[in-house]
């Protein structure tokens, strides 16, 4: 049996992350719907195993710089329940500290780079922290998530570009999900594996299911092990399926039915929770025991969040500048 050389507690690890992300998410879903939460809601439905699996190939000492469905490597970097549920609510206890109600969030400290909307920019950005990174010369690595939409703008080529160029230590993980907004991807490039991109900046180009949290967890610890030797940047690209709209006020009409079915049937946590059970590592009684932590996380962490005061006007200059 092929465990990718992770022990019993690291799968079981992987997949308490995988349900913490679908579940808190959800969470945040119902929040939105009840009219508690003001802005963009966009959640990562059907493909956790993307920023899950790539994430848990990273050491404490790396930088991500996620984009706005990857959840679950902000949960891997340490980042509480409790502070995103702030966050979405506009309260104090939200990592800008009830400035944004929406995705613009991270912290540096734990090593998460704040998102930035505009989409494809994190990808220069990862590349200039890679770039700190190397010149520091402790071993560190980056590693940014986007969308496949997001490789047809060119701060990604520009981006790729540089980090190729500096071999830089930074990985670059390409979520492609099927659908940038609605324009599926044969209708904004005429190649079907974002992967193939790679080659015309002479780095490594990887496509891997990214349904199957260890398959990514594979690709990616080869890859930041590639760019901790000093051998620079590499593309993977993960193939997966947006199970929802592009936000909670798009209902995906222009999806066909027929693919969201075919998707549904690859869920990457059933197919996880399967392979647990297959190899005697996963019963009832244990799936039981982690979906109540889950459960009771979330609970304490909603009441947590809403017992977080709102802003004062009186503050909204704190720590935006420089002193």
């Amino acid at each position: 049996m092929d465990h990718s050389g992770l022990t019993r507690d690291q799968l079981l690890d992987v997949y308490y992350h995988l349900r913490l992300t679908r579940t808190l998410e959800e969470r945040i879903g119902i929040l939105y719907r009840q009219g508690r939460i003001f802005g963009g809601v966009y959640l990562s439905t059907g493909q956790e195993a993307v920023s899950v699996g790539a994430a848990y190939a990273l050491g404490p000492g790396d930088i991500i710089v996620p984009s706005h469905r990857d959840m679950g490597a902000h949960l891997l970097r340490g980042i509480q329940s409790r502070e995103i549920l702030a966050q979405y609510l506009g309260r104090v206890g939200g990592l800008s500290r009830g400035r944004d109600g929406n995705v613009h969030y991270g912290d540096i400290q734990r090593g998460d780079v704040a998102f930035i909307s505009s989409m494809a920019d994190g990808i220069p950005v990862a590349t200039g922290v890679a770039l700190a990174l190397k010149r520091q010369g402790k071993g560190r690595v980056a590693m940014t998530w986007f969308g496949e939409g997001a490789s047809s703008r060119g701060d990604f080529h520009e981006g790729i570009n540089l980090a190729a160029v500096l071999r830089v230590p930074v990985v670059f993980v390409c979520n492609n999900n099927q659908y940038a907004y609605s324009t599926p991807l044969s209708r904004q490039t005429r190649i079907p594996d974002i992967a193939a991109r790679a080659g015309g900046y002479g780095i490594p180009g990887t496509i891997v299911d990214g349904n199957d949290v260890l398959a990514v967890y594979d690709t990616a610890r080869e890859a930041v092990e590639r760019a901790r030797r000093g051998e620079g940047p590499s593309l993977i690209e993960c193939k997966t399926m947006r199970m929802r709209g592009h936000s909670e006020h798009d209902d995906a009409s222009y999806v066909p039915r027929q693919l969201l079915e075919e998707w549904r049937a690859k869920d990457p946590i059933q197919g996880f929770e399967a392979r647990l059970r297959e190899w005697g590592i996963l019963d009832e009684a244990g799936e039981a025991r982690i979906a109540k932590r889950i459960a009771d996380e979330l609970e304490a962490a909603v009441a947590w969040a809403e017992a977080s005061p709102f802003p004062e006007g009186k503050d909204v200059e704190q720590g935006v500048y420089s002193t």
